[in-house]
């Protein structure tokens, strides 16, 4: 079998993943929503859908039409599709859902909805995943011992609705609205310093460091999200590389994706019937 993976989410994380898979040969598409949510948009390939295209670490992405889906495989970038709910797996002319696999990284954190079409391998990436009821296999997201490491059974660490590290590094938005942004990622930003409004309510940066993401301006915003990102290390070059937490978590899915392809054969659950 010579899979199409699908990665559902283009955010940083599942970028990690999509880097990986396609550096190793695999073809790979990412499936995100009309307007992404990605923070860290200097390596998340959800910037396509803005921009056109995204390059991470010399690899491109574009965002494509259904037709223009095979063109952009065949030129060996990945393509993006705007399918937040999956349709891609019902289109038999653009997807054969017995030699796909899917990577569910878009990080809900909450129980996911049903598949449109049962595939060869249906991946999760941290709660919400139950390997072997909702999915097949679940990769563990979380810091620690622990962190990609995969379950063909049970579930990873439950949420435990903290960032890693200082948890001031993230920035959350204090209203719904739009975002105006006061700073670039890659800026230096002094403690106390505006670095968006929403809706003229600043959000100021909590300690001197670098921007490492900022949302989109066209995302829709609501109270309480993330919305940005400050790194202390004060190092401008990191915003070009996807994360150590990233590539783990890839490590992960391949090690996932190489155990069903050594082993062959269909591998559908209950739950695809």
């Amino acid at each position: 079998m010579n899979p199409l993976i699908l990665i559902r989410g283009g955010g940083d994380l599942a970028s990690g993943v999509a880097l990986r898979l396609h550096r190793v040969g695999f073809q790979v598409a990412i499936l995100e929503l009309a307007r992404p949510l990605a923070v860290r948009r200097t390596v998340s390939f959800s910037e396509a859908v803005y921009e056109g295209t995204q390059t991470v670490e010399g690899v491109t992405a574009r965002l494509v039409s259904a037709d223009q889906f095979q063109v952009a495989l065949e030129a060996r970038e990945i393509p993006v599709l705007i399918d937040p709910q999956a349709n891609a797996l019902n289109n038999q002319f653009l997807i054969s859902p017995a030699s796909t696999f899917v990577v569910d990284a878009r990080l809900m954190k909450s129980e996911p909805e049903a598949l449109p079409n049962r595939v060869a391998l249906h991946i999760g990436l941290g709660p919400g995943f139950t390997a072997g009821a909702n999915c097949h296999a679940v990769v563990e997201t979380m810091r620690g011992h622990a962190l990609g490491r995969v379950y063909w059974d049970g579930q990873t660490e439950p949420d435990s609705r903290q960032p890693d590290g200082d948890a001031r590094r993230v920035l959350r938005s204090p209203a719904d609205g739009a975002l105006q942004a006061k700073k670039a990622i890659g800026d230096f930003c002094k403690e106390g310093e505006t670095i968006a409004a929403i809706n003229d309510a600043p959000v100021v940066s909590p300690f001197d460091g670098i921007l490492r993401g900022l949302i989109h301006p066209k995302a829709p915003i609501v109270a309480g999200m993330k919305i940005g990102d400050v790194d202390s290390r004060n190092d401008p070059s990191l915003i070009h590389f996807v994360s150590d937490k990233a590539l783990s978590v890839a490590g992960g899915v391949m090690e996932a994706v190489f155990v069903k392809l050594k082993e062959g054969g269909e591998f559908y659950s209950p739950s695809y019937t």
